[in-house]
């Protein structure tokens, strides 16, 4: 991932870019190192992709999406991934796969990634499985064990 991240900064001069190697469970030291590239004052994009279910419920991940939301202005847009447990039957084979990886998943069900996003505007189609979420004309929008969700904060 780094080196990927240090080949992206070094490819435009369109715009500012930095990568932060940082623990998600410590909201604000992100934030003050963001607060060195981006100006928090404008609206920005908080992207939560693939992270959130990999963070323990003692490690409050609704806080910690919380005190991001806190740190940007309105206007600013929140994306979010996670692992649904209200899927996890029809897709045994993949929870199978997950439980057994060396990462702890914490499974969660569509109400409680709802509930990390209270508070801000969710946008249609709301919090759905990532293949329902604004999919192309003609693609498989077979259910998927992943919610997704973009929300604004007002």
């Amino acid at each position: 991932m780094l080196v990927h991240a240090r080949a992206l900064l070094t490819g435009s001069v369109a715009g500012a870019t930095a990568y932060l190697q940082a623990d998600a469970r410590e909201p604000e030291k992100i934030i003050e190192a963001a607060a060195t590239t981006l100006d928090l004052s404008q609206p920005v994009a908080i992207m939560l992709v693939a992270i959130l279910h990999s963070i323990s419920d003692g490690d409050k991940p609704g806080q910690i999406v919380r005190a991001l939301v806190d740190a940007v202005p309105s206007g600013s847009y929140v994306a979010l991934t996670h692992i649904t447990l209200d899927l996890r039957t029809e897709h045994e084979g993949v929870a199978e796969q997950l439980d057994n990886s060396p990462i702890k998943v914490f499974w969660r069900t569509r109400a409680e990634v709802t509930g990390f996003l209270d508070g801000l505007e969710i946008l249609k189609p709301g919090v759905v499985s990532t293949s329902q979420w604004r999919p192309e004309p003609g693609a498989d929008t077979t259910p998927m064990p992943l919610w997704s969700a973009i929300a604004r904060k007002p």
